[in-house]
């Protein structure tokens, strides 16, 4: 579409704006970012989304990083805006729907064996997120919810998938989620936090201990894919008050079993 005719477009929608007493600009303009850059063939910076949305840079900032957030439109490595589906994510959803399909059987084994809950995280562009959920069958217990975005300093599923990327990737989640205090054990200190993932690399297992939910502990084990690169992880989630009954040396261990059980089943 010509320049002109999305100006003219803009100009009878900002007319019949304000004839309507319900109509939200902030939203209106969101959803006008998001049809800009799907008719664009290439990423805009900064500067082109302001002026195609008659807008100042300050304002065009906070509605693209809102929609950047939210997972609508996502930045290139030089700082361009581009839709999520035009961005190159680290999975893709066929991988995506054959992992949860190759884990189904194993998680719910986990869930069999401990009565805990278990959770599967996947690595995308700029975030962890979670994709399936196996709840514990107790009364009490440590909950997990699909479409969650998790801490990559905090949960261990995030932690567990933070540790094994180059630097320059595990930099980019940490700022893409920031470095959150969520208890008085999370860990914020980027030293302290660098150490961590040392650990975990060495271990070949996550801990969260109250990190991310107080009473609560959590480990998680890496997935690898088929090309030895890790794009997931596994967890499971207990009240720290049952965690003695189950014993946290067999926890881990059947964790880690389980995470490569699916790590295998993915090659074939």
């Amino acid at each position: 579409m010509p320049r002109s005719a999305v100006r003219s477009e803009a100009a009878e929608r900002k007319s019949s704006d304000k004839k309507d007493p319900y109509y939200l600009r902030a939203v209106g303009k969101a959803v006008e970012a998001q049809e800009i850059l799907k008719r664009s063939s290439t990423p805009l910076t900064l500067s082109d989304m302001a002026s195609r949305l008659n807008l100042t840079k300050s304002s065009a900032l906070r509605i693209l990083h809102t929609l950047e957030v939210n997972r609508y439109l996502q930045k290139t490595r030089d700082g361009r805006y581009a839709t999520c589906e035009n961005g190159a994510s680290r999975v893709s959803t066929p991988f995506v729907e054959r992992l949860i399909q190759v884990a189904n059987e194993p998680l719910r084994q986990l869930v069999r064996e401990f009565r805990e809950t278990v959770g599967l995280g996947v690595l995308f562009d700029n975030h962890v997120e979670v994709v399936s959920v196996v709840e514990s069958p107790e009364l009490f217990r440590m909950g997990n919810t699909v479409g969650r975005i998790v801490p990559p300093n905090a949960s261990s599923l995030g932690k567990c998938i933070a540790a094994y990327q180059s630097e320059d990737r595990r930099e980019r989640l940490l700022r893409s989620y920031g470095i959150v205090r969520i208890t008085q054990n999370t860990i914020v200190d980027e030293v302290e936090l660098k150490q961590e993932f040392e650990r975990i690399v060495s271990l070949g297992y996550s801990t969260d201990d109250e990190e991310s939910t107080l009473h609560g502990v959590c480990f998680g084990a890496p997935i690898t894919a088929p090309d030895g690169e890790v794009v997931a992880a596994i967890s499971v989630s207990s009240p720290l008050s049952r965690l003695p009954q189950h014993g946290r040396e067999n926890l881990i261990a059947a964790l880690m079993r389980t995470a490569r059980t699916i790590s295998e089943a993915l090659k074939s």
